[in-house]
């Protein structure tokens, strides 16, 4: 359990902070950038879940959860014995990959192919989730940069590739199952 008394701590005044190990890194390594930008995913996917009922907002509630989860898988570096750590370091897992997939497909059994690409708008939920779905594709590229310098758990990046189809998906169930999306018409304006 997380117990947070002081939420000030001054520790990070000289441009450092520390990560799950204890080790001391500056706050714009890679590893931080990473798992900063799963934390922005995070607060991006609480401003969509405001437009969201019923199983989309209960699949943003596991989302959320999940995200935490990944953050704390990155600011443990892996490299480090797991099974030597006090305590077992907590890692995304394939079974949650396995999760979005099934989550994916069954959204998507209920959509017409596409036939062009989709312009971000249309619905106030559909426009968030493709707001979460570009934030996702960041936090996947930062923690791929992460992953040439630094072992990286491959599930986590599995992960965040899955969400991102996830988010693109669910944009198109909220816009009416597809019907309101805004389709790309190329050379439209020349």
């Amino acid at each position: 359990m997380v117990v947070l008394n002081k939420i000030y701590t001054r520790t990070g005044d000289a441009g450092e902070t520390a990560l799950g190990n204890g080790a001391r890194v500056a706050k714009h390594s890679q590893r931080v950038t990473a798992y900063g930008t799963v934390d922005e995913l995070n607060a991006v996917i609480g401003l969509a879940r405001l437009h969201a009922t019923g199983e989309m907002e209960a699949a943003f509630a596991r989302i959320q959860n999940d995200l935490f989860d990944l953050g704390a898988d990155l600011c443990r570096p892996e490299m480090e014995r797991d099974a030597e750590a006090e305590y077992t370091p907590l890692r995304i897992v394939p079974a949650q990959v396995d999760r979005l997939e099934r989550e994916i497909d069954a959204m998507n059994a209920k959509l017409q192919p596409l036939r062009s690409f989709i312009l971000p708008g249309g619905a106030a939920l559909a426009a968030h989730l493709h707001l979460c779905r570009t934030v996702a594709r960041r936090a996947e590229r930062e923690t791929v940069a992460l992953a040439t310098i630094e072992g990286v758990n491959e599930s986590a990046v599995k992960y965040l590739n899955r969400l991102s189809d996830w988010f693109f998906v669910a944009g198109r169930i909220a816009n009416n199952d597809g019907a309101d999306d805004i389709l790309w018409v190329p050379g439209a304006n020349r």
